[in-house]
């Protein structure tokens, strides 16, 4: 008795699945690894403390707010004059607005430049508040042979002892930093010395700022 031959679509439709998945097979699909996204902080270095606190006020650190095209997570690099790339696997491991208020709060409670200084979380208000808006934070690749991190932000002092909210105090700053070569590590590195040399700067002027008493 011969055996029953084996045909018909059902038989069709079997072979061409187990090409397919040879076919996916011989181009490695499953074996490639998972893309995975690496994630930064900034964590810039305490400054040196000053004696003796320059402004007898309390300051309270407002929110640090980020310019659209670089408020998300990823990073953002400027390939040509008008034209971003933002980089899905690199990102901030926060929010940039989160990361930079946090930071500033913290450097000038450490400065020491005024008698106290609250967060953005406090309840409580100071005698002034201190907003900022950063209006860039990329990586410059447009000169393939000089790539940079861009950092420029505006600093604005609000007198809330009775003056209607008005600032009184204003200061505008920005750091160019070179990369030793163009990776998410490099850049993130750059970030880092640029946003510490800015929160200096902001120390600086903030000491040598004439506010009233």
């Amino acid at each position: 008795m011969k055996p029953p031959r084996c045909t018909g679509p059902g038989v069709f439709r079997h072979a061409l699945l187990l090409a397919l998945v040879a076919s996916f097979a011989g181009c490695g699909l499953g074996t490639r690894p998972a893309s995975v996204k690496q994630t930064y902080l900034l964590q810039p270095p305490p400054p040196a403390r000053a004696a003796a606190p320059v402004h007898a006020g309390t300051l309270k650190v407002g929110m640090v707010a980020v310019a659209a095209p670089f408020r998300g997570r990823s990073f953002v690099y400027r390939e040509e004059e008008l034209k971003y790339e933002s980089d899905f696997y690199n990102e901030f491991f926060v929010a940039p607005a989160a990361m930079l208020t946090a930071d500033v709060g913290a450097w000038l409670s450490a400065a020491g430049i005024f008698r106290e200084v609250l967060p953005a979380s406090a309840n409580a208000d100071g005698d002034f508040v201190l907003e900022g808006l950063v209006s860039e934070i990329y990586g410059d690749y447009r000169d393939a042979a000089k790539p940079a991190a861009v950092l420029s932000a505006k600093f604005f002092l609000i007198d809330n002892r009775g003056l209607g909210g008005v600032p009184v105090w204003q200061t505008e700053l920005r750091q160019r930093v070179a990369l030793p070569a163009r990776s998410p590590d490099a850049l993130a590195a750059a970030y880092n010395s640029a946003w510490s040399a800015m929160l200096a700067d902001l120390s600086r002027d903030l000491a040598a700022a004439k506010l009233a008493r």
